[in-house]
């Protein structure tokens, strides 16, 4: 899988460009020509990527538009490269898998009791029960997550038998991923189908975890190896997974930094639409970032906007923090009365890749979910992990962010929280929603940055300072 390339190098700018361009063409012609124009695509991104978003809010169609055009500008400008040429995505599926042995599959039986109750870790403690509805009330009343998501987790949490997952076997993409559910997935007893890449330390951690948990781990092995690279061995992983016995749900928790990051999560959306012409039974998950954007309820607007007015703390040094920045500082989240909000908590040091990839699995979702595809898309609570805190900045920011009613998880608390949800989708399903957006704002996690105050970037500067200084002190 690899990036096109423009004047004899991979550029991830004009693919971005292209992409977005596409995407919008059809709804939104002038957008797309925006997006065309932009000269330096790594800074320039922010406002066509919050369009793509503004255009598609009109109807339905106008949104289901934006994502397969997009999907298909992808697939259509992506390549597979066999070592001697680059061709179409499907010939990862047509002549890999024809060269190559088939993968192998290795079973790790856990020999552990099952977690018969949801029980999640906060902050040294374990809630369940009382304590775990307490919680939930708590972050509802703070912003930090929507009530459809403490309502899902409330349905969880009085259904412990759904737990095990019977009659599911979940693909975990990423298997070794902070933010995957496999851990969680396992200390419930159920069976876990893994892929993740041949690196032996990534290999007995897990296998070390499966044997002391209560469930099953299913795994690809390549001779005595085991693991498999999406981005190389794509077709031999398809026809792995094609075999896999009973309901089969897809979870995409890949990442990679930079530019690999687009191209693995390509690997995935193309390993996405082979499999579903394959297995009729697919069911699908992702989580979405927080730090992205997304059109938000009415009640978000107003909770935010009357929080906006009656700001205390940093908020008594808005004023002349606002003369000082000519306006960029402390910005209010949403026009009073905009409905639905447009909540942009896009971050420019995550850079276009990562919005791009984000932003693909949220189309497929989208695409996906129309043509009666069960989904299970989440937003996902910003989260300490490894590969967030080694950004200087957004750890300072991190550190910062509780001054804004922003709650930063942990990543034990995430997994636990995000499977939760899972399980109640492939359980109890999702309601049909007439938009795609509302589907993408139902049972969100968003960590308080849909409803506090502050436009997101126009506190960011502010917390980072505010972060270094608590870091220091």
């Amino acid at each position: 899988m690899v990036i096109p390339s423009v004047d004899g190098k991979p550029s991830t700018s004009a693919l971005g460009r292209g992409v977005v361009a596409d995407a919008l063409r059809a709804v939104d012609p002038v957008g797309a020509r925006a997006a065309e124009s932009a000269t330096n695509w790594r800074h320039d991104y922010l406002p066509h990527f919050r369009r793509l978003v503004e255009a598609g809010l009109p109807s339905r169609d106008a949104a289901l538009t934006i994502a397969r055009d997009g999907l298909a500008s992808l697939h259509e400008r992506m390549r597979y490269c066999d070592g001697t040429a680059e061709r179409p995505l499907t010939d990862a599926f047509e002549q890999a898998a024809a060269l190559q042995e088939p993968l192998a599959t290795r079973v790790v039986e856990g020999g552990g009791a099952p977690q018969t109750a949801l029980i999640l870790p906060y902050r040294g403690r374990r809630l369940e029960g009382e304590d775990l509805l307490r919680q939930l009330d708590t972050w509802v009343a703070d912003g930090v997550i929507e009530p459809s998501c403490a309502d899902a987790v409330r349905t969880v949490a009085a259904n412990p038998d759904w737990l095990r997952l019977d009659g599911h076997r979940v693909a975990v993409l990423g298997a070794g991923a902070e933010m995957g559910p496999l851990r969680a997935l396992l200390r419930w007893g159920a069976e876990v189908v893994a892929v993740d890449l041949p690196r032996p330390p990534i290999w007995q951690r897990l296998t070390d975890l499966a044997t002391r948990s209560a469930g099953r781990l299913v795994l690809p092995v390549s001779g005595d190896e085991p693991g498999a690279d999406l981005l190389h061995d794509l077709g031999r992983v398809a026809a792995w997974l094609a075999e896999i016995e009973g309901r089969l749900v897809l979870g995409n928790y890949v990442y990679a930094d930079g530019a690999v990051n687009v191209r693995v999560a390509m690997a995935v959306d193309a390993l996405t639409q082979w499999l579903r012409e394959r297995r009729p039974d697919l069911a699908l998950a992702f989580l979405a970032t927080p730090t992205d954007v997304f059109a938000v309820p009415d009640d978000v607007v107003d909770e935010s906007t009357e929080r906006y007015r009656t700001a205390t703390g940093i908020g008594r040094l808005r004023r002349p923090l606002r003369v000082l920045s000519a306006g960029r500082l402390l910005t209010g989240n949403y026009p009073p009365g905009s409905y639905p909000g447009i909540n942009d908590s896009l971050v420019p040091q995550q850079g276009p890749n990562y919005a791009l990839a984000k932003r693909l699995q949220r189309w497929r979702a989208a695409e996906a979910r129309a043509a009666g595809v069960p989904v299970s898309l989440t937003v996902a609570p910003a989260t300490r992990t490894r590969s967030v805190l080694k950004n200087r900045l957004l750890a300072a920011a991190y550190a910062g962010a509780h001054r804004f009613g922003i709650e930063i998880f942990e990543p034990a608390t995430s997994n636990v929280l995000m499977a939760a949800l899972l399980v109640h989708d492939l359980h109890a399903g999702r309601p049909t929603r007439p938009h795609p957006w509302q589907d993408e704002a139902h049972a969100a996690a968003h960590g308080g940055l849909w409803r506090q105050p502050y436009s997101p970037r126009s506190a960011l500067g502010i917390a980072v300072l505010l972060g270094i200084g608590a870091a220091r002190g």
